[in-house]
């Protein structure tokens, strides 16, 4: 029973309320398309997630988690490290292939020749109360142009009105269902609204919002999932294909992403994952992570979603640092891509990329 029950806490997959037990509930050999087709995930007036029926959030369960629960990290907080965000700009413009900016938090910029994806903006504190450890050190204004903005869900840290609003009116936004209202209120009619397996493409760039276990809210008093989440699979127009996770709990789905896609790069949202009991039917954790990747088949991983806001009880520094053991205990280290804010990935489809700045 000892070895067993570590071996779910590893997995993430302990609820102290209910004991054992898997925070998702499995597919048993029901298909991700089947799901989607009959509209499993479609409520009265809500989103529902079929992946899931653990609790999640709550302020009961928030005020337990933050009143009554051991922060087993504290003490590791006062080494938690002020990146300011600085980009050699110059060096992207001027590349021509395909690469990955990391920015902050969720937000990453995909360039492949002039075509960009920008994912998640969020360039500017969230809350007042919740620390910002990687403020940017440039003005937006030095980004190249964004073509194409995708949102993955409602929650603030990954759609944040202010951000978008840096953007422009004109900016083409790929979404999930739901989100009219907050777009009609920016102002930005050029976008398009997908459900799970719909997709979007022009000119050799093809975007598929994938299901993924999660939920959204934006507003407590009108509840949660009016609105709905997603991954996405980007066919660049240079030919690799990019996963884009976007917040999601481990569930057994990725399996069948895995066989019907050819990914070349997955890109994990690593962050907000401790304490499991709390956060493992909301956030990957890193041994979930590697188990996700292998299931995706995909060549390499690269994780983002850490080190600007501490949402979770681990410092913000860590999730590189534990996945990077998690994938070496693995013995697929020389797949794991490691990126800091700022930094970009110069990536082809060779087994190693060319290079960082």
């Amino acid at each position: 029973m000892a070895g067993t029950l570590s071996s779910c806490v590893r997995m993430g997959l302990v609820d102290p309320e209910n004991g054992e037990g898997l925070a998702y509930t499995p597919l048993n050999g029901k298909s991700l398309r089947d799901i989607a087709g009959a509209g499993l995930h479609h409520g009265n007036g809500r989103f529902l997630n079929p992946f899931s029926n653990m609790p999640r959030g709550g302020l009961g369960r928030v005020l337990f988690w933050k009143l009554f629960t051991r922060n087993n990290f504290k003490d590791d907080y006062a080494n938690e490290p002020v990146h300011p965000v600085r980009v050699d700009w110059q060096a992207l413009k001027a590349d021509r292939g395909l690469s990955i900016t990391f920015l902050k938090h969720a937000s990453i910029l995909i360039k492949d020749g002039n075509r960009t994806v920008l994912l998640d903006p969020v360039f500017s504190e969230m809350f007042w109360m919740i620390k910002d450890f990687t403020p940017l050190d440039f003005t937006l204004d030095a980004m190249p142009d964004i073509d194409h903005v995708l949102i993955t869900h409602g929650h603030y840290d990954h759609l944040n009105t202010d951000s978008l609003a840096a953007l422009g009116k004109t900016s083409h936004v790929v979404s999930p269902l739901g989100y009219t209202d907050i777009f009609d209120e920016l102002g930005m009619k050029n976008r398009d609204h997908l459900d799970w397996f719909g997709t979007w493409k022009r000119k050799g760039l093809e975007i598929t919002l994938l299901p993924c276990n999660h939920w959204t809210m934006r507003n407590p008093v009108v509840g949660p999932n009016t609105a709905l989440w997603g991954s996405y699979l980007i066919r660049t127009p240079s030919g690799a294909t990019i996963f884009l996770s976007g917040d999601t709990a481990y569930f057994d789905g990725f399996r069948q992403l895995g066989e019907e896609f050819d990914i070349d790069l997955a890109v994990f949202n690593l962050g907000a994952y401790e304490p499991r009991w709390f956060m493992a039917p909301s956030h990957i954790n890193p041994p979930e992570t590697v188990q996700a990747f292998r299931e995706l088949g995909a060549r390499h991983l690269m994780v983002i979603h850490w080190g600007t806001y501490r949402l979770g009880d681990e410092p913000v520094h860590l999730p590189p640092i534990d996945i990077r053991q998690e994938m070496a205990q693995a013995g697929l280290l020389d797949r794991l891509i490691e990126i800091r804010h700022g930094e970009t990935v110069f990536y082809d489809r060779a087994p190693v990329p060319r290079g960082i700045v």
